[in-house]
């Protein structure tokens, strides 16, 4: 067929493409007009409201009414189950007929008691296939249910996705057809998609683009949408250009499909259980259509509930994972933060991972598979090589809002071209779950080796990783952590969250110690693994990088209170039985134990001996303190290590090392000064604070409710009280305490707080100068610059730590401990520990409320470790238990276990489990 040569103009052949594929414009007379054909309406839809997440076979019970397409349902968070009865009309013999299903919350279609495939409109699924081409022998009239959560596939933000939910928001289906659907017309249209998009990507000046233009242009001009005969050329030409191939060093580009499916974020744990069955059941049946599909799985968790809710749809993931088509991935409980769990809940969610994925699927995995956390530990790849995981996949540092990481593995931002000739394109619907499309998958067929194109493969992880250990020896290696340049709001943002966190950790420790030593002593001993395997289990949940971070809506919130105060009620009563049985043989360490036989005795879980004040049942306490003496509104505190003098506003005037000489604080300034800053991030409200936040540094909290006063007069423990008014709504009430025999001083705090978008931090000016601090991670700690030089320093502004942090020079240091808290700024010579903040998305209420907490300062001589702060911090975080016992047990003072140098922490003590094979012991 002739056509008349026209101008060769860019936009125009281009716009002109993309109106004839629109599903906006000209739909009467374009190709995308002709995706359905005839349609047809259902016989009769009703529907029943639940404001549970029930079973199916519950839901069937429900009391049924009719329904009318357009009728609005809901509130937020409930479910509304849909029973739809529908007849295919004979005439669409040898046709292929969908249930088309387009309503604004995630439904899952349920058929012969089991779900089939999930449908949400967010996620590009509005059909549900009823025949591929439609014969007399299969049934024409059927009856289905559908499974709708009133929510969307990112939650149901009020305004915008990050916002707190709308809890009062209706939601409706607009369609409910069959429909024909021509698959001749959707090959048509994926061929002009992709057209389109390389027409895009390449750019106005790459001679490839022209071609895929100009292929496009010929491809309108010799189809013609209402009549079919038309299309197979127009594929020709599509076919012509797809197949022009690459040379042999073009780069390979290794596809898989995925789904990520956050745990809890903009919705609630029991909703992504949901979410995984929705995404995972679509999955197996893109698998049964197209056997070369190849799709990654991780999370031990998630395929725990589904096992649990959903036991038929579990083995069809097991047969496709037999196949090496489903294929498991991470070897983690779950996807967890990557900054704030301790060294062992770390290696917790390794282990439990690990032993689920051999049990359930017979493989440990190789790889670590975190794509979505807020920075990653310098001391994981340690842990990973004890978990057996020897690769690692990551794409979060590409978010990096200063500097770009250097290994960031796409085609045309590849840092290690000509090194690496292979990365990774996950592809699928993720965060909210959805997972692959049939289009998707038909894209990438079209693109497998196509000139001015990487190379695009269906693989696997393994076959990814084993070409780049291939070619390692050429790659660049990352010493230290991967610090991720965004969100460093989250270590400070929802405090509750990790206060939990950190008690549990210490209490489950504690609980092991307890349960073992008693073991050991009585072998008639019930030791309680399976209460503990469930306890870890829900800390190991809790610190998913959603939660832990507190960047999630409040319903998450409040789920994982719940959780830690499930923890802290089982795992003290464990921890009373185990202790009442060492008790009962004599095997524990007594302090203060009164002479008339009966009353607490007192547990310490660490492996050194503490000069600790107890706080006895009573209110009296067990050892030699400090002078206290009130001068001029002012206090002075001794205790033979320390001299402090805090002024009536409780700040530090002085802190003063007595056998040393040496004062702690910088002249003319204050410690334990509370100061307050303005914390309105660009957007990501619970997860960013910007570097802009410290010049809007606001007045220092100076102004005095109650002024200091005097608790404790001294012996074994002295302390004063005051109370400071942050604002007209939140106050901070604060014990200072300092107890004999003490190397620090510590702030015992409880602030009432009802700020918005301010973030409260307290300052220690000190006499230490050093190009670094250090902080303590999991199992160590990690130096970092006190200075802004680059700008990798700058991005540095508000770091991650665990139990303490530390500022030293030579031949002295100070430090600073603290019980729950993890964000930090050491600039120069302020050490600063961030308290609290006041966001309002994805919570509207965020850490609004009453808060205790306490942190210390530790000004010592020598290095850290010579003066024992691990140690201090440790006890701090881990206090002394006290255990009832009966009269007349044995309580005298008995010690299990002794470390030759301080430089070793004992870390965890716990019944050996016999792993399911020796490969992972």
């Amino acid at each position: 067929m002739y056509h008349q040569p026209v101008l060769k103009n860019r936009r125009t052949l281009l716009e002109r493409a993309e109106k004839f594929i629109s599903d906006t414009y000209f739909t009467d007379c374009n190709l995308r007009g002709r995706l359905y054909g005839d349609t047809c309406p259902v016989e009769s839809i009703s529907y029943s409201m639940s404001q549970k997440r029930i079973p199916f076979l519950e839901a069937v019970k429900l009391n049924y009414e009719p329904y009318e397409v357009g009728d609005t349902f809901g509130p937020t968070w409930w479910t509304c189950w849909f029973k739809v009865s529908l007849r295919i009309p004979d005439s669409w013999r040898g046709k292929q007929v969908h249930l088309r299903w387009e309503s604004d919350g995630e439904a899952m279609v349920w058929m012969g008691q089991q779900p089939v495939q999930g449908l949400t409109k967010e996620g590009e699924k509005i059909c549900y296939i009823l025949s591929e081409c439609l014969k007399d022998s299969e049934p024409h009239s059927m009856t289905l249910y559908i499974e709708l959560a009133c929510n969307g596939l990112f939650g149901a933000g009020q305004g915008s996705m990050i916002a707190a939910p709308d809890p009062d928001r209706k939601y409706s289906v607009q369609k409910a057809e069959l429909v024909v659907f021509n698959q001749e017309v959707r090959e048509l249209l994926t061929d002009f998609e992709m057209l389109v998009d390389i027409v895009k990507l390449l750019g106005e000046g790459n001679q490839r683009g022209y071609q895929a233009l100009f292929t496009a242009n010929e491809m309108v001009n010799v189809c013609e949408p209402t009549n079919p005969s038309s299309f197979p050329a127009a594929r020709s030409l599509a076919l012509r250009f797809f197949s022009q191939r690459n040379g042999d060093s073009q780069h390979t580009v290794h596809a898989m499909g995925h789904c990520h499916i956050d745990s809890a974020w903009l919705w609630p744990y029991e909703e992504t259980i949901r979410k995984c069955a929705r995404s995972w059941v679509t999955v197996i049946r893109l698998m049964e259509k197209n056997s070369h599909m190849v799709f990654t799985c991780s999370q031990a968790q998630q395929l725990e509930w589904v096992r649990g809710w959903y036991p038929g749809l579990f083995s069809q993931i097991q047969d496709h994972a037999k196949k090496g088509q489903f294929i498991p991935v991470g070897g983690t409980w779950v996807e967890m933060d990557g900054n704030l769990p301790s060294g062992e809940s770390m290696v917790r969610q390794f282990l439990e991972g690990q032993c689920f994925f051999k049990k359930e699927f017979g493989n440990y995995c190789r790889e670590f598979w975190l794509p979505d956390t807020f920075g990653y530990s310098a001391q994981l790849p340690q842990i990973m090589q004890g978990s057996g995981i020897t690769r690692f996949l990551t794409q979060k540092l590409s978010w990096n809002l200063v500097n770009t990481f250097p290994l960031v593995n796409t085609v045309k931002n590849n840092k290690d071209k000509g090194r690496a000739n292979h990365s990774a394109a996950l592809f699928g619907f993720g965060d909210g779950g959805g997972g692959p499309t049939q289009l998707m998958l038909d894209r990438l067929d079209r693109v497998q080796d196509t000139d001015g194109l990487p190379r695009v493969q269906m693989s696997s992880p393994d076959r990814l990783f084993s070409l780049l250990e291939a070619e390692s020896s050429l790659l660049c290696t990352w010493t230290g952590e991967l610090f991720l340049e965004l969100h460093n709001g989250t270590y400070t943002t929802q405090a509750q969250i990790k206060l939990g966190n950190r008690q549990c950790e210490a209490l489950l420790h504690d609980v092991e110690v307890a349960s073992s030593l008693a073991l050991c002593q009585d072998n008639t001993f019930q030791y309680p693994s399976t209460q503990l395997h469930n306890l870890w289990r829900l800390l190991l949940l809790n610190q998913f990088h959603d939660v832990i971070p507190g960047s999630c809506i409040e319903m998450v919130v409040e789920d994982a209170l719940q959780y830690y105060q499930e923890i802290r009620s089982v795992g003290t009563r464990l921890l009373q039985v185990a202790g009442e049985a060492l008790v009962a043989k004599g095997q524990t360490e007594v302090r203060g134990q009164r002479s008339e036989d009966k009353g607490p005795v007192v547990l310490n879980t660490l492996p050194w001996e503490r000069t600790e004040v107890v706080p006895l049942t009573d209110g009296t306490t067990d050892q030699p303190c400090g002078l206290l003496l009130q001068v001029d509104g002012s206090v002075l505190m001794e205790n033979g290590i320390l001299r402090a003098v805090v002024n009536k506003d409780g700040c530090l005037a002085s802190l003063y090392m007595v056998k040393t000489n040496r004062e702690v604080i910088y002249d003319g300034w204050q410690g334990n000064q509370f100061v307050l800053f303005d914390d309105v991030p660009l957007y990501w409200d619970a997860w960013d604070t910007m570097d802009y936040h410290l010049q809007t540094r606001l007045k220092p909290v100076r102004e005095v409710v109650r002024p200091i006063q005097v608790l404790s007069l001294g012996g074994l423990r002295g302390s004063v009280t005051f109370t400071l008014q942050i604002s007209e709504k939140s106050t901070i009430t604060q014990e200072i305490i300092l107890d004999a025999m003490c190397p620090y001083i510590k702030f015992k705090t409880q602030v009432e707080w009802f700020e918005s978008h301010k973030f409260l931090k307290v300052e220690f000016p000190v006499r230490v100068r050093s190009p670094e601090a250090t902080y303590e991670i999991q199992f160590g700690h990690l130096q970092r610059p006190t200075h802004r030089n680059t700008s990798w320093d700058w991005a540095r502004f508000e770091v991650w730590g665990h139990k303490w942090a530390d500022l030293s020079e030579h031949g002295f240091g100070v430090s600073l401990l603290n019980d729950c808290k993890y964000g930090y700024s050491i600039h120069r010579n302020v050490m600063t520990l961030s308290l609290l903040r006041a966001t309002k998305a994805p919570d509207a209420n965020a850490d609004m409320g009453s808060h205790q907490f306490t942190y210390a300062i530790m000004p010592h001589k020598g290095t850290f470790q010579e003066a024992g702060v691990i140690q201090c911090a440790y006890n701090l975080n881990y206090p002394l238990r006290l255990i009832d016992h009966a009269p007349g047990s044995n309580t005298a003072v008995w010690s299990a276990f002794s470390v030759s140098t301080a430089a070793v922490i004992l870390e965890t003590i716990k019944q050996v489990h016999t792993p399911p094979s020796k490969e992972f012991a």
